[in-house]
Parts: structure tokens; C-alpha cells; sequence
């Protein structure tokens, strides 16, 4: 080695039952909860996602780690038995999160009081993650379905409440796209780093093969302001190379963004290099950039705890009718 690293083995890891917890369950929202937010949009949305059901195209709910916080994961697992999700898609804190509540009914830690000590994110039992990765590769699973196998498996005591775990029953892709060194689980002493990486790069391939079916489909971006857009763009490329070869094309499709930034008036339209929402990834790449083509593209402004739920319900009134 040309510079020397950081010995993991000198770490001083920590129980779960020694951590303070923000998130109980109490959290979690019931499938009747009553929604305080409203959008004018929220009914297009729910229409395309029913027509995409209707027709076999995807149907793809990308998100940030927030959304499991605040507290939709029951409203998640119904949609995807209900076949309005076809593909769920996170970044490497969504899978944390999930299997932590799955184990212990409980999730996140202060930063600010752990980071003081050394100790934020070495807690023992998150790291067994690892562990579900390294057995999934040998059966051929990528990151997602080798935590929801974990998960299923080994019975863990809140599995009902776990995303991974209902993707694992129910057959439906949820895959996980790591940067390395993002997670807390990375610090951990039992990180393989090539195990990490051909996890993640499985299931980018398996995320890319679902954007194959997006025609007709529907792309769901929930607070993922690098990860979502950046996994895809990629993705998209890659589908509408093969799909050119082949004499079709992935263009006519909807993708709607759900997020806090004011991007103003007009999101249909590029903003100048000057702005500073031109910087915002979800902008430029999933509500004008792809859909220039023959797509269309919605933006729902608000906090996820209000959002999600509300989109829940139009979906949920409609199986009703």
C-alpha cells in the first residue's frame, strides 16, 4: 500500500440496546390515516400509475431514506401488493433503516450527540447486513433481495413492516444503490468492500432492466436529490440504447418528482446556469431533461409525511370504486 488506512479492528462497537432511538414504532402510520396535504396533481399521478398497472409497464418508486421515516412503509408494502409498484429503488440509509425496524422495532440515532463520542453509527447488529449481502451473492441475489431474504428468513420479529421483506414475498424487485462510504454500516469492521460493490451493481442492472418496461410506465422520485436522478439517467440511457437497436423506443411515459424546493412556476422548462435550482438534479434530469421526448412530468412541492399518504389515498379511493 502506497498510504497507510484506517484500522477497523481498533473500533469500539456497540450494542443496539445502548442506543438512544428517535424513531419507535409508534411512528409508523396506519393504512387509514386521514392526509392533510393536497395537490391538483395528485389525481393526474394516481391516473397514470392505474394506467400503467392496467397496461404492464412499470411502475417505479425511487426514494431517499426520509420516506421510511416518515412513516409510509405500511402504505409502501400495500401499493406494491396491489401491484401499483412494480420496482422500489433506495439508496443504502433506506436499507438501514428497514432493517432496523424489521429487528428491533426501532431506527435512527442523533447525530449530533453520537458524532461527540465517536460512536454515530457503530451499533453491532446493523452490521449484520454484511452478513445477508455475502450469503446473497453466493445464491445470486443482489443487495435488495438479499436483505429481504435476511429478513423473510430469519424471521426477524417486525418483518411485517419491512419493505425488503415484502419485496423478497412478493417477487418484486427492491434494489439499493450505494455510494461507498455514505452508510454507517461502512465503518463497520465486517464491510467487504467487493462484496458491497457487486451487490449495489447487481441490482443497478436489475434497476435498469425494469426501466426497460417504462414505457407506458411511471417514475416516482421521492426526496432523492442526487442518488434518484443520477441512478435514472444512467438506466434510462442504457434501455433506450437497446431499445433503438431493437426498433422501439422508451419516450412516452410520466415521471413525477416529490420534494420540498420551490422550483417556480414553470418546471417544464430548463433553468438558466445562473439559477440556483438549475443545480437541482430532480429538476433539469427527471421533469424536463427525459420526458422532452413524448413523456410528461409532474412536480408535487410538500414533506413526505403528507405527500405520500395523499397519493395512498387517491390510489386506494380508487380500488374502492
Amino acid at each position: 500500500m502506497s498510504f497507510p488506512q484506517f484500522d477497523r479492528k481498533r473500533l469500539r462497537m456497540k450494542p443496539l440496546r445502548e442506543r438512544e432511538h428517535d424513531l419507535q414504532m409508534d411512528f409508523m402510520l396506519p393504512l387509514d390515516h386521514a392526509p392533510d396535504f393536497g395537490h391538483p396533481d395528485l389525481g393526474s399521478v394516481a391516473r397514470d400509475i392505474r394506467s400503467a398497472r392496467d397496461r404492464g409497464a412499470a411502475v417505479i418508486l425511487m426514494m431517499g431514506a426520509h420516506v421510511i421515516r416518515a412513516g409510509v412503509s405500511r402504505m409502501i408494502i400495500d401499493l406494491m401488493e396491489r401491484g401499483y409498484i412494480t420496482h422500489l429503488a433506495m439508496n443504502g440509509a433506506g436499507s438501514i433503516h428497514d432493517f432496523e425496524l424489521a429487528l428491533i422495532g426501532a431506527t435512527t440515532e442523533s447525530v449530533a450527540r453520537y458524532i461527540r463520542e465517536g460512536q454515530f453509527g457503530l451499533w453491532t447488529e446493523t452490521g449484520e447486513i454484511h452478513q445477508a449481502l455475502a450469503a446473497g451473492l453466493t445464491s445470486g441475489m443482489g443487495y435488495g433481495e438479499a436483505v429481504g431474504a435476511w429478513i423473510e428468513e430469519k424471521k426477524l420479529p417486525y418483518r411485517d413492516i419491512s419493505l425488503f421483506a415484502a419485496g423478497f414475498r412478493l417477487r418484486i424487485p427492491v434494489t439499493v444503490h450505494v455510494g461507498v462510504g455514505y452508510d454507517i454500516i461502512h465503518e463497520h469492521p465486517n464491510c467487504d468492500g467487493a462484496v458491497l460493490g457487486e451487490a449495489t451493481y447487481r441490482d443497478f442492472l436489475i434497476f435498469a432492466e425494469t426501466v426497460r418496461q417504462l414505457e407506458n410506465g411511471v417514475f416516482l422520485n421521492f426526496g432523492s436529490a442526487v442518488m434518484g436522478p443520477e441512478v435514472y439517467l444512467k438506466a434510462l440511457s442504457m434501455s433506450r440504447n437497446l431499445a433503438h437497436q431493437e426498433g422501439k423506443f422508451i419516450r412516452h411515459f410520466t415521471t413525477a418528482v416529490f420534494d420540498l424546493q420551490d422550483l417556480g412556476e414553470d418546471i417544464h422548462q430548463e433553468a438558466a446556469k445562473a439559477e440556483a435550482r438549475y443545480f437541482f438534479r430532480p429538476y433539469k434530469t427527471i421533469l424536463v431533461r427525459t420526458v422532452q421526448d413524448g413523456g410528461k412530468s409532474y412536480y408535487i412541492r410538500g414533506p413526505h409525511h403528507g405527500t405520500f399518504p395523499a397519493l395512498y389515498r387517491i390510489l386506494s379511493d380508487d380500488g374502492r370504486r
